[in-house]
């Protein structure tokens, strides 16, 4: 029988332009409310990357990545699952990018990604005693109010990482659109991770998708993941549903311009500091549109995610949108392919 594990290893980000540093604790059990989990791998999402280039705050030092797959290697008894089955030893697990209390006004509301007293995982300030707060690491000690869904074998690790964020962030995307269905004309601005899987949910969904984006090479990327068209800028006032999933401004002028009446955008991308796009109010009134933010998911949407690519990761190339994998040694190299021009959208990283 092999010797219980009782050493963790986690990747220490010191702030803008400093190399990740290795580091061994200890690995307790968890205390009431908590998750150990074992991290079998881990992807670079955007906002990582935003991260370490200065583009976006986040408390120095750190244990950054939040899009992760793992196994429950211990857990506090009592604890459940987004669909109510018991949390047990050896479950195959994504988790939330977040923890939320349950009970502060916006719990009660229903927006706990926007809890009072959030805890955010790669997120966090460092704390040494207890620092498995990040995905770039061997293991990660989920706070109690965690949303965990099991995940099946048959999803690779590569493909169900991104679950944890990317993927159910687009599922809550559509669901603040109205779940767009047939005969619905959805527009996706960018053709990253999150706009690929957009065309993807949408069109299995029955919409007709189209997809701006200026590389050409991502427009053709998209028509693998089921777009009835891409083009470089997108026609106004033809769409039920823009979804605008790059952040340029530039691309949400152009959702906000694309709605035809009755429409609604939904604006993801913008998630770091850039210039103010202007808002016409009178076409607003009279197109009747809708314009909404979405940041983050609520733990349904987490499980909405898992459930479509249970279901459909065989149908898109989703395992060709993650390269790698690195080791946890190399993850400055990890994260240096991640911004290399024409790099996979995500990059797997292994501990």
């Amino acid at each position: 029988m092999a010797a219980p594990v009782t050493t963790a290893r986690y990747a220490r980000w010191d702030g803008v332009g400093a190399p990740f540093r290795l580091v061994t604790t200890a690995l307790g059990e968890p205390g009431p409310g908590e998750v150990l989990v074992a991290v079998d791998l881990a992807t670079v999402c955007g906002s990582d990357l935003h991260t370490t280039r200065g583009h976006r705050s986040s408390p120095v030092p750190g244990v950054l990545g939040h899009e992760q797959v793992g196994r429950v290697v211990a857990t506090a008894p009592g604890l459940r699952h987004v669909d109510g089955a018991p949390v047990r030893t050896g479950d195959r697990v994504v988790f939330s990018v977040a923890a939320s209390c349950g009970e502060c006004r916006r719990c009660r509301r229903g927006i706990p990604q926007k809890c009072t007293d959030l805890h955010k995982y790669g997120h966090a300030p460092l704390d040494e005693a207890r620092p498995l707060t990040g995905g770039f690491a061997s293991h990660c000690l989920l706070a109690p109010g965690t949303a965990t869904v099991v995940v099946p074998p048959a999803v690779p690790d590569e493909v169900a990482a991104p679950a944890s964020c990317a993927t159910a962030t687009v599922a809550a995307v559509l669901d603040a659109a109205g779940s767009p269905g047939p005969g619905t004309r959805v527009l996706v601005t960018g053709a990253g991770m999150l706009g690929v899987t957009a065309v993807a949910m949408a069109s299995c969904a029955g919409a007709e998708v189209v997809v701006a984006d200026p590389h050409a090479d991502r427009r053709a990327r998209a028509r693998r993941f089921g777009a009835a068209d891409t083009v470089g800028a997108p026609p106004e006032r033809a769409f039920d549903v823009a979804l605008e999933l790059s952040g340029a401004p530039a691309a949400v002028r152009a959702c906000l311009d694309a709605l035809d009446v009755g429409g609604t955008a939904v604006l993801a991308g913008s998630v770091s500091p850039g210039p103010a796009v202007g808002l016409d109010p009178e076409r607003l009134v009279r197109g009747l549109h809708t314009v909404v933010g979405v940041h983050n998911y609520a733990p349904r949407h987490l499980a909405a995610a898992v459930a479509f690519l249970v279901t459909q990761h065989t149908r898109f190339p989703f395992a060709e949108l993650t390269g790698g994998p690195w080791s946890l040694d190399a993850l400055d190299d990890a994260f240096a392919a991640a911004g290399a021009p024409g790099a996979a959208p995500r990059q797997a990283v292994r501990p």
